[in-house]
């Protein structure tokens, strides 16, 4: 067995594994995927008889904690050939790749998992649900992606699908309007735009644009394969009926339903666990957070990690009236013991520290949980990726 990191011009050698483990996924999305994604992404990989049996992909993306940014990675395609599993490949290739981020400083890596049972063991835990409803086209005339409609209140807008060109306005789009809404999420540049267009188009697919006068005022991707789906519609205030209007004359009568997927307005459906993450470099990410610059924070807790040793210390974290930014050190003196999972929900803001408490290897005392409960807890979180 030979674990490595594969060159960047080998890595052209996992489709075949790829398209083995993931028949479902198409020739087109493939060739976009090996061609653009694997182009800066880092693949490590178990060869075993002379061929590669298992592999792990990393795709980097640039991650917006608060108010400052970091680079983390995105784990896919995590995958073993049938006749080579239960060999323990995953759990070499996770502890290999999570030991190299962690010498690169990543607060933290994210995924979205087949099922959340492969991962817990490695201490990843949810961070984020995703919202997902459906539009009922049923008895209603679809349109025919005419460039000009009306909304509901008879007022027009225009619609087509982005092109390369218009990723900077998009990019600008996102930060004006949204990103303040969000704790974390994927830093949405020029470059993340580009990226998106091209991955909607190896779906049959694209990135919607709406305009009233020439004025962005939503846009969200969109794939029309086997079912239509939308993926994070971004629409303005009050123009939440272009929105629907925009869907149905994509669906073009071809489509009963359409599924939508991380609308943050939508204010209808279901929310479901989407994407885990787990704590990597743990003193970059205790200095990411924030707490109120009317509280003053001091506190030491010893962190359990049982992958990254390096995390395993007693940590002392602090903040002075007036100041949001916490300081991080190591010390002696502990005043509880949280695990690196347990910490991840309960940062995340998925549960509460009396909720953590009832783990048996968490120890916190009232005065700890009280310094706690001064962090803001990231609890608006906006993940939508997908490769």
């Amino acid at each position: 067995m030979i674990l490595r990191r594969l060159k960047q011009d080998e890595h052209g050698l996992t489709r075949k594994l790829w398209e083995e483990v993931f028949p479902e996924d198409t020739k087109a999305f493939l060739d976009y995927y090996y061609f653009i994604k694997t182009k800066e992404n880092r693949i490590y990989v178990i060869e075993e008889d002379g061929e590669i049996r298992s592999m792990l992909q990393l795709n980097p993306y640039r991650i917006r904690i608060e108010a400052e940014e970091f680079p983390s990675d995105y784990i896919i395609a995590v995958s073993t050939q049938k006749e080579y599993r239960s060999r323990g490949y995953m759990g070499k290739l996770l502890r290999t790749s999570l030991a190299e981020m962690y010498q690169e400083k990543v607060p933290f890596t994210f995924l979205m998992p087949a099922a959340a049972g492969i991962y817990t063991p490695y201490d990843f835990r949810y961070i984020y649900s995703q919202r997902s409803s459906v539009i009922d086209l049923t008895g209603k005339n679809g349109g025919d992606n005419d460039t000009t409609s009306g909304d509901a209140d008879g007022s027009e807008f225009s619609e087509r699908d982005a092109a390369i060109f218009d990723a900077e306005e998009m990019a600008q789009f996102f930060n004006q309007n949204f990103a303040d809404r969000w704790q974390v999420a994927v830093v949405r540049d020029e470059a993340y735009y580009r990226t998106m267009i091209l991955e909607q188009q190896s779906e049959h697919g694209g990135v919607r644009l709406l305009f009233s006068d020439k004025e962005l005022i939503g846009m969200f991707a969109y794939a029309a394969e086997d079912e239509m789906e939308i993926r994070e519609p971004l629409i303005l205030p009050g123009r939440e009926r272009c929105f629907e209007q925009s869907a149905a004359g994509l669906a073009g009568g071809r489509y009963e339903k359409i599924k939508v997927f991380g609308y943050p307005d939508a204010g209808i459906g279901q929310e479901k666990p989407l994407i885990m993450a787990r704590i990597v470099h743990l003193p970059t990410f205790f200095a990411a957070l924030r707490v109120s610059a009317a509280e003053s924070l001091d506190c030491s807790f010893a962190v359990l990690d049982p992958i990254l040793h390096q995390n395993s210390r007693i940590w002392r974290l602090r903040s002075l009236p007036g100041e949001e930014t916490v300081s991080v050190s190591e010390t002696e003196d502990s005043e509880g013991v949280i695990p690196v999972a347990e910490l991840t929900e309960f940062l995340f803001g998925r549960r509460s520290a009396e909720e953590i408490r009832e783990n048996e290897d968490v120890i916190i005392t009232e005065r700890l949980q009280g310094e706690l409960e001064k962090i803001r807890k990231l609890d608006r979180v906006f993940l939508n990726e997908v490769v």
